[in-house]
């Protein structure tokens, strides 16, 4: 009845942001359409002054976009400010007002122990509706809702670095997604398998026929079969991707110049990314590390070795390689290799490793822990002016589960957190802490899910004990943001 939960829909690592008040992006709508049940969304959380002192416009800017909270919390002015306690780490979540998340979904939250200045994890939770950009066939498509599609959205961003780049995620990564959808409407309602090409607009460029231009047939003409759900991965991949270059553009304009850990689930036709049913985990993430991406990385760094800069090798070895043991024999791996083997030192080798450490010490190029992420373009290595950001990847890795396939009791649910909770928290404790939570409540009460959610978040956290915050066992307890999703799998519950 959990499940540990890094990467929904996708998952990403790198180092994080978040954006102040900024125009509206060229690229996307004004706003996010949503079905005509969904009531507005409230104004997200307002920002605090620091003071009243005359600080520069930069400065201001900065404190005003860093006191921002995601906008389902609806904080006064008052609970912006204790949400942004160090001292006091007080669980934000969405008022118990009636007006609940899509699904009943529960949420809770907790800044960090003075890790950083202000909370650097944002989330959205958002029912998004997608018309047709245009029917299959090419014809103009006439505008009406009846004949677009829903999706339910969750997204939790971990920022590095700040929290601009997270913000700025958690604002318009499913606009984008929108957006990626729009052609796929009218196929995806079509039962038959997708077309191989779409119809270009009649007297648009590409438009006249080029029948000339297919060669024979030959043994290798035949069609590779595509699925509908292949259709959705590759738009969200491409949404991930254009968020990512959305970010580069808006980098100095806006000083997004961190980055941030994406985990998104979408539920669309019936499907969604990462679950957990009937006491039983699924692991349906996992974590984008220099451990767990090393092979991806030496190879883009042995086809690439420009992007190494003559200061690292894309070898790895058990321990870094010194001087004296030129012309010795010591254990290596490349980038077609798990095991390990010997080969002879060269000068080369004396280059620092891409990648080093191990566990949570792990780092790529000796300066980051995450391999894959949104924004980091300003990234460099440290006391050098070499960019990190061609072996960060924006791709996500998506997964998906039919829901269709089960039948989900209201104990069945997916917990998506941040790094706070899973740093110090296992899944057999979550698990044991799901089990105890909503045997509480009855099974029809939509709150079990938020009081849920706040149980992880205190779970976590701990109490301040003995200078600092620690777990009933006397462990130290997370001094990270904390953030958590509960999403009961049964089906979409009231959005009134």
């Amino acid at each position: 009845m959990l499940n540990r939960v890094r990467s929904a829909v996708a998952h990403l690592v790198s180092s994080g942001g978040a954006p102040p008040p900024r125009p509206k992006s060229p690229d996307l709508p004004n706003s996010t359409s949503a079905p005509p049940a969904a009531p507005p969304q409230a104004p997200r959380s307002p920002p605090t002054r620091a003071g009243s002192g005359t600080a520069a416009p930069a400065k201001t800017v900065e404190a005003r976009a860093s006191f921002s909270r995601p906008t389902f919390l609806q904080l006064s002015p008052g609970g912006l400010r204790r949400a942004d306690d160090h001292a006091g780490r007080a669980v934000q979540s969405p008022p118990d007002t009636g007006r609940r998340l899509p699904w009943s979904t529960g949420y809770a939250e907790v800044i960090n122990a003075g890790k950083s200045r202000h909370n650097e994890d944002q989330a959205c939770c958002e029912v998004v509706y997608v018309e047709g950009r245009r029917s299959v066939s090419g014809a103009p498509r006439e505008p009406s809702r009846g004949q677009g599609l829903c999706f339910y959205y969750w997204g939790l961003f971990d920022g590095h670095a700040g929290g601009r780049a997270a913000e700025m995620a958690s604002r318009l990564l499913h606009r984008h997604i929108r957006e990626q959808l729009k052609d796929l409407v009218e196929i995806l309602q079509d039962p038959s398998p997708p077309p191989l090409c779409l119809p270009s607009t009649p007297g648009a460029p590409g438009s006249s026929d080029s029948s000339h231009l297919v060669g024979p047939q030959s043994c290798w003409s035949s069609q590779k079969e595509v699925t509908h759900e292949s259709l959705v991965v590759g738009a969200i991949e491409n949404a991930f991707q254009l968020m990512d270059e959305q970010m580069a553009r808006e980098r100095r304009g806006h000083q997004v110049e961190g980055g941030c850990c994406a985990l998104v689930v979408v539920y669309l036709l019936g499907k969604v990314a990462i679950i957990v049913r009937n006491g039983e985990i699924i692991p349906m993430s996992r974590e984008f590390t220099p451990e767990t991406e090393r092979q991806r990385l030496q190879t883009l760094g042995f086809l690439k070795p420009e992007l190494l800069g003559g200061e690292f090798t894309h070898l790895e070895f058990p321990r870094r390689v010194q001087p004296k043991e030129l012309g010795q024999r010591m254990l290596y791996r490349d980038q077609n290799m798990t095991g390990w083997a010997y080969k002879k030192i060269e000068l080369e080798d004396l280059r620092f490793p891409l990648v080093c450490g191990e566990g949570k010490k792990a780092r790529m190029m000796a300066t980051i822990g995450v391999t894959r992420g949104l924004g980091d373009h300003n990234l460099r290595v440290c006391s050098s002016t070499l960019p990190i950001k061609p072996f960060l990847s924006s791709f996500p890795e998506v997964r998906v589960y039919d829901l269709t396939q089960y039948e989900h009791c209201p104990d069945d649910v997916l917990v998506l957190g941040t790094d706070g909770l899973w740093d110090v928290t296992s899944d057999c404790e979550v698990a044991a802490t799901v089990d105890r939570v909503l045997s509480a409540y009855e099974p029809n009460d939509p709150s079990r899910y938020t009081a849920l959610a706040q149980a992880l978040v205190l779970g976590a956290r701990g109490t301040p004990r003995d200078r600092g915050w620690r777990l009933p066992n006397n462990k130290l307890g997370s001094g990270d943001d904390i953030s958590v999703f509960v999403i009961p799998l049964g089906g979409p519950g009231s959005y009134s």
